[in-house]
């Protein structure tokens, strides 16, 4: 009884807060107006321009959210970081989840 009175509360709570909405994170992965993710990494995530750029597709979805955190604030500083660290400021927290959840589902 106590979880249904948890997920009721929930509901009535994301109610009242407004129209709530999922964030596409194919289409945010796309745009380049978030970074254009796609114009490095491949449209597939798979298959990025440069040999030293990363494959993402199947990546883990809570590896490449932190990963996505640490290049923004400075904390990862390494490898090919520089040029992510450029275009982060165009993505907030709930656009990485978005897009480190859609990343992960891709078949590597």
């Amino acid at each position: 009884m106590k979880k249904v009175f948890t997920v009721i509360s929930s509901i009535l709570l994301v109610g009242a807060m407004g129209q709530v909405h999922a964030l596409d994170g194919a289409a945010l992965y796309k745009n380049p107006a978030k970074g254009g993710c796609a114009a490095c990494h491949g449209k597939d995530a798979k298959s990025p321009i440069l040999k030293s750029y990363p494959k993402l597709a199947g990546q883990n979805e809570a590896y490449l959210l932190q990963q996505l955190k640490d290049i923004k604030s400075g904390k990862r500083n390494n490898g090919m970081t520089a040029a992510m660290k450029g275009i982060m400021h165009l993505v907030n927290d709930a656009e990485m989840a978005a897009m480190a959840k859609y990343i992960s589902t891709l078949k590597p």
